[in-house]
């Protein structure tokens, strides 16, 4: 079995759309990895969620479910940040965002839980001239100002993301698939615009009418990041994580909603707590690994014309 390192060098990585030589200026669309899980509250193991969808992206071909081929894609992927001290974490991620973005690349982060979209945030909220969107794909809102004492919580990124300056409060972010709620995320919800599309009303009006509302109410962004918790899912298609909740989003919903947001000018995007040593059929790491690539593909497409 190859190393974590071994991978990132490998051209085979990412059904051989990896180029560990090439300059971030000549790539299309740039990865890294945060094997990080000490933020969770309940289960850990996502910090192993990179290593292992990586590890399963050598089995697949260059080519969407539409049977398009992409492999004129260029991919460079930058490895993982591994940090124990959380700050120092956020700090190298933060800036390693902030040179991407300035770059204007494409990119995917691969969590980690969820509190490592905190510094992609910030990097983005520092980086761009303009007021940025937020979709936060999740069955949690990760409204929380502080989770277990900390305000770093992995159920915390979006209560941060609404204190940053770039981000219109709550107003930015728009939450979908969501089925749980704090009690202080309730109180907060009871006292700020908070624009949202449960697991239960995503499945009552359809996938077309929820693209539809998220798209009209983001398109007024021009630049939008999309945040997709594996936990989205019902945990029947994705057990490997670690709060799961049930009466999720099933992967047919999850793929064509993430096919019709891209219209939007999507900056970037990440898949986070998939925790493959909580499920031994690997469900979460299959279908982290189908979202990040559908969702190459549709930048791929739309860069095509």
């Amino acid at each position: 079995m190859k190393t974590t390192n071994e991978m990132i060098k490998d051209k085979d990585l990412w059904a051989g759309l990896n180029n560990p030589d090439l300059a971030m200026e000549d790539a299309d669309i740039v990865v890294f990895g945060q094997a990080f899980d000490g933020a969770t509250s309940v289960r850990k193991g996502a910090a192993d969620g990179p290593r292992s969808i990586r590890e399963y992206s050598y089995s697949i071909t260059p080519t969407t479910e539409d049977f398009e081929l992409m492999d004129s894609l260029k991919i460079k992927d930058l490895g993982d940040f591994q940090e124990e001290n959380q700050e120092v974490l956020f700090d190298k991620v933060q800036k390693q965002v902030e040179e991407i973005v300035k770059a204007k690349k494409f990119f995917t982060m691969i969590g980690g839980d969820h509190s490592v979209t905190i510094p992609v945030h910030r990097a983005l909220n520092k980086v761009l001239d303009d007021q940025f969107g937020i979709i936060h794909i999740d069955a949690h809102f990760d409204l929380c100002d502080t989770l277990s004492g900390s305000p770093l919580s992995h159920g915390c990124p979006a209560r941060r993301a609404t204190e940053l300056d770039k981000v219109n409060g709550s107003d930015g972010v728009y939450f979908v698939g969501i089925r749980s709620i704090e009690l202080d995320e309730l109180e907060f919800k009871n006292n700020n615009p908070v624009h949202v599309i449960n697991a239960r009303r995503f499945q009552t009006i359809g996938i077309e009418e929820s693209v539809k509302e998220v798209v009209d109410y983001m398109s007024q962004y021009k630049h939008v990041y999309v945040t997709i918790d594996i936990d989205c899912l019902d945990p029947g298609f994705a057990g490997g994580t670690g709060t799961p909740q049930f009466g999720g989003l099933t992967p047919r919903e999850l793929l064509e909603f993430l096919r019709g947001i891209f219209c939007l000018p999507i900056i970037g995007f990440d898949v986070v707590e998939v925790a493959p040593s909580l499920d031994s059929s690997l469900t979460s790491t299959f279908a982290a690994r189908k979202v990040i690539t559908e969702c190459w593909g549709h930048y791929w497409r739309k860069n095509q014309k």
